[in-house]
């Protein structure tokens, strides 16, 4: 455990102590992850003294994919878009809100600054719990964001539609139950049962 996990736990208690809801609590860990032409370096079993080949484009155009899963349950929303800005995290945000209206959602974020722009609504239904600074490690869809560049390594792209295309199809590969293997860690699905607990008694 890193010195920062101690400090997640409070944190969504804290945020929603003075909120109230009618409808279920949803609690995601949100993120964006730039990916594009350039490699994604990974290590691959060679014979001695051989270097590995790896197709490369060369280009530095990108896409940056914007996602939130649920620790506890897996479920989760993605969007591919071209940039990340105000913007765009406006428009992310509305149209991920919009998939489950019924719910509060508590999103468990970095601290980004298209994600604190003063631009930025948020819906009226989505809670942002930041977390510290210079702390990806705290945010459990890093670990998948990690697990799809493995999957990405020595693939060479020669558009940027193909690359969203080949993002969009394998997002699909993982099941509900493997993002759900890969988000939660164990500080987050505690922090999660005790602000509900909280909440809730």
């Amino acid at each position: 455990m890193t010195p920062l996990q101690p400090a997640c736990p409070p944190l969504l208690p804290q945020q929603l102590a003075s909120r109230s809801s009618v409808g279920p609590i949803k609690v995601f860990a949100q993120e964006e992850t730039r990916l594009g032409f350039l490699p994604v370096v990974r290590r691959r079993m060679t014979a001695c003294g051989v270097q590995p080949v790896a197709p490369v484009t060369h280009q530095c155009a990108n896409v940056y994919l914007y996602g939130a899963v649920a620790p506890v349950t897996g479920a989760s929303c993605f969007l591919a878009l071209p940039s990340l800005n105000s913007r765009a995290c406006q428009r992310w945000w509305d149209g991920c809100a919009a998939t489950l209206p019924e719910s509060l959602h508590v999103v468990v974020l970095a601290n980004g600054a298209g994600h604190k722009a003063q631009a930025v609504r948020w819906p009226s239904h989505v809670v942002p719990v930041f977390l510290p600074p210079y702390s990806p490690e705290l945010n459990p869809i890093e670990r998948l964001w990690r697990a799809l560049k493995d999957k990405l390594a020595d693939v060479a792209m020669t558009t940027i539609q193909e690359l969203s295309d080949a993002l969009g199809v394998m997002i699909q590969t993982y099941s509900q139950a493997t993002r759900q293997s890969l988000t939660s860690f164990p500080y987050c699905v505690q922090a999660i049962a005790t602000a509900q607990k909280a909440l809730y008694v």
